[in-house]
């Protein structure tokens, strides 16, 4: 997909924003926020995601349930990156697959439910080749700021925003509720909002075998519970940012939640998370160009003193994002 071919103007900019605050309002609710009809609605979101610009994905918070997230680099030989870079994409435990710093490392992002499913996916799993040169591993401790809130796709106004359902995660209420469990049944609704996190009841009580009702209930208690989460899926460089890139940041322990939370307060970035490993703080930012990365990085990156030292790779290309891999 090449989003020079798509231009998107305000309405298409305010739906991306819109998306973002609730990616499962009803079409009505939409229109009412942009101040235009559902129809249009429709019909603007239709054609964004056939141009593979924008999708609504259903995306399992793992963290929700105990899971381990991980952050995984493996540098390579340039001949064989882009084949790696799939196949790591192709595995539902995956997203955020991208290539960096010229086509020798990927960096990619995993779930997984248990130590032995760590053990498995880390000493196993992952594509064995002797042109990977280095994989490393890092358990992320915990996020300061995620994609679903980047400032980036920011249009509307507060009062605009009002007129959308707000976030549905509240984890005070989602603990008071008791733990939620997974089981085989809701593997297939997962599957379905990987791919369209805006499929219909029907067709979601069609992948299930489940009624209607019973859709919306589920749906309404994972979301209540944090545990599933709808994310907008768009390329940075369809906003206008066009120069992606991602920070290992070795900071001062004793400033660590301090960096990260003025981190989190940059517009552009769109994750801060803490890790394991020889750095610990991972960051990705999205800026305009290439200028813009170099002021951030001299600017404001360069005044949080309590980062002893900084690697910076340039994002050359996204094989995949949230949610599921679609076919090219």
């Amino acid at each position: 997909m090449n989003t020079d071919t798509v231009t998107l103007d305000d309405i298409d900019r305010g739906l991306v924003h819109a998306l973002q605050i609730d990616g499962r309002a009803p079409l009505r609710t939409l229109g009412e926020a942009l101040g235009v009809s559902e129809n249009t609605v429709a019909r603007r979101y239709r054609r964004l995601r056939s141009a593979g610009v924008l999708r609504v994905v259903g995306a399992l918070n793992g963290g929700r349930l105990g899971y381990n997230a991980w952050t995984i680099r493996l540098r390579c030989t340039p001949d064989a990156a882009g084949a790696i870079a799939r196949a790591l994409a192709a595995r539902p435990d995956t997203s955020y697959v991208h290539l960096l710093s010229g086509g020798t490392e990927i960096s990619c992002s995993a779930q997984t439910r248990s130590s032995d499913e760590s053990d498995a996916l880390l000493l196993h799993r992952l594509p064995r080749t002797g042109r990977i040169t280095a994989i490393s591993a890092h358990l992320l401790l915990g996020h300061s700021a995620l994609p679903d809130s980047w400032a980036g796709p920011a249009r509307l106004t507060p009062e605009q925003t009002a007129l959308l359902s707000p976030r549905p995660v509240d984890n005070a209420a989602a603990d008071a509720d008791g733990e939620v469990t997974l089981d085989d049944g809701d593997q297939p609704l997962f599957d379905v909002l990987s791919r369209d996190g805006r499929a219909s009841y029907a067709e979601l009580a069609s992948a299930t075998g489940w009624s209607d009702s019973t859709v919306r209930r589920r749906l309404t208690a994972l979301r209540r519970a944090g545990v599933l989460a709808f994310l907008v899926d768009i390329p940075p460089a369809a906003l206008g940012f066009r120069a992606e890139a991602r920070l290992w940041m070795s900071v001062r322990p004793s400033r660590l939640a301090e960096v990260a939370s003025a981190l989190a307060e940059h517009p552009e970035v769109s994750l801060v998370a803490m890790t394991t490993g020889p750095t610990n703080l991972l960051g990705a930012v999205n800026c305009r160009d290439a200028q813009h990365l170099a002021r951030y990085l001299t600017e404001r990156i360069a005044s949080l003193d309590a980062i002893r030292s900084l690697e910076t790779a340039p994002v050359i290309r996204t094989v995949k994002r949230a949610g599921a891999l679609l076919p090219i």
